[in-house]
């Protein structure tokens, strides 16, 4: 087994073809100096995309949990998952509510822990692997 990291940065994506639709989600942990420590990815069955975001969230602070991180930083492509987690937006959709939960504690489990939204682009890796989970199923 692995040695336990300190502080990992996890990419997670998520999507839906169609909205709601067949959705996957993954997850990228990589190390302080940028080395992929554990890439994961699923098919979760018929999802919006906004709950497929909040599932590979949580898929993610799973993997950061598994290698012992005591610091995440959490890097996805949803400003709104990224944003009602750092509180910036209320969880208005019900459906919601409890990933968000679920998350918040997931997040507490940490030392320290920070959420930010990028552009798709800078989060490549992850939008590919829910491309191949999906394409694995879907076609």
């Amino acid at each position: 087994m692995a040695e336990a990291v300190d502080r990992v940065v996890v990419h997670v994506d998520g999507g839906a073809r169609g909205n709601p639709g067949p959705a996957g989600i993954a997850a990228v942990a990589a190390g302080v100096g940028g080395d992929t420590l554990r890439e994961e990815s699923a098919y979760i069955g018929e999802a919006t995309n906004n709950v497929a975001e909040y599932r590979a969230l949580l898929l993610g602070l799973k993997v950061a949990e598994e290698l012992g991180a005591r610091e995440v930083e959490v890097v996805c492509d949803s400003q709104l998952v990224a944003r009602q987690v750092g509180g910036q937006y209320r969880v208005k959709h019900a459906g919601l509510r409890p990933l968000h939960q679920e998350a918040m504690a997931a997040l507490g489990r940490f030392d320290r822990w920070s959420v930010r939204d990028v552009r798709r682009e800078q989060n490549e890796r992850a939008d590919e692997l829910v491309n191949a989970a999906l394409d694995a199923v879907v076609g």
